[in-house]
């Protein structure tokens, strides 16, 4: 395994785990044409996929994605027995299969809670995956495992998380879980629910208004100062 390709899956899942929470042990999701491309070049998945994404992995598929391999025949024998040595996951398509494409869309809905991984050579499948923010796609090149660079969705996502404009429902949760532990809840509550007392009159519109004197007329005040002079004389 080359250091470079190393470094290069160290700072992709670097990403994943700090922007998305994923943790060990990561769960792989892989469908037939995976499958069929490690039995082509000889990859053993088991053995060096933990080795590629630095820690322990649980490799898994549907039953749908076995059901397609079954009804592909003989061409696809080798894939199918590889994909039945994987955890089969449950999907919703117990009575009605569906494509091994259709399937794995289908488990990663709703932000990927199961921090899927996506192992796919289906170039449409790929497609449709870097349309979903926080889903990391694994595909082979050559005898080579690749783990893809972040979708420009995902990194649209995280850069809305950065600037406070998104929060993801599980975060929200754990905000008021956190919230409740600490009691802040509560606190901002009773914050709300003070009003502000209604303040007392502005004491200036208190004062008396001074009479306005009809033009013409004197104040009786001066009329009396007059009377006097006229008696002093």
């Amino acid at each position: 395994m080359g250091v470079t390709r190393q470094k290069h899956a160290k700072k992709i899942m670097g990403f994943y785990k700090h922007s998305f929470q994923f943790r060990e042990p990561f769960q792989v999701l892989l469908d037939g044409t995976f499958c069929q491309a490690a039995l082509r070049n000889k990859i053993q998945i088991r053995e060096q996929l933990p080795g590629y994404l630095g820690g322990a992995a649980q490799l898994c598929t549907t039953r749908c994605v076995i059901k397609e391999l079954e009804s592909l025949g003989k061409a696809l024998y080798g894939a199918k027995l590889i994909a039945q040595r994987f955890e089969v996951r449950k999907c919703s398509h117990h009575k009605d299969p569906v494509s091994g494409s259709t399937c794995l869309l289908s488990m990663i809905e709703d932000g990927n809670p199961h921090h899927f991984f996506i192992a796919t050579q289906d170039q449409d499948l790929s497609n449709k995956v870097k349309k979903k923010p926080g889903v990391p796609l694994l595909f082979i090149i050559q005898n080579t495992m690749v783990l893809d660079k972040p979708s420009p969705k995902s990194l649209a996502f995280v850069q809305k998380l950065q600037t406070n404009q998104l929060v993801p429902e599980y975060q929200k949760q754990s905000i008021v879980e956190l919230k409740e532990k600490e009691g802040l809840a509560k606190q901002e509550g009773e914050k709300r629910r003070k009003r502000k007392r209604a303040g007392g009159p502005n004491p200036l519109s208190c004062l008396k208004k001074k009479k306005k004197t009809p033009e013409g007329q004197e104040p009786s005040a001066q009329k009396k100062k007059r009377r006097k002079r006229k008696r002093n004389r």
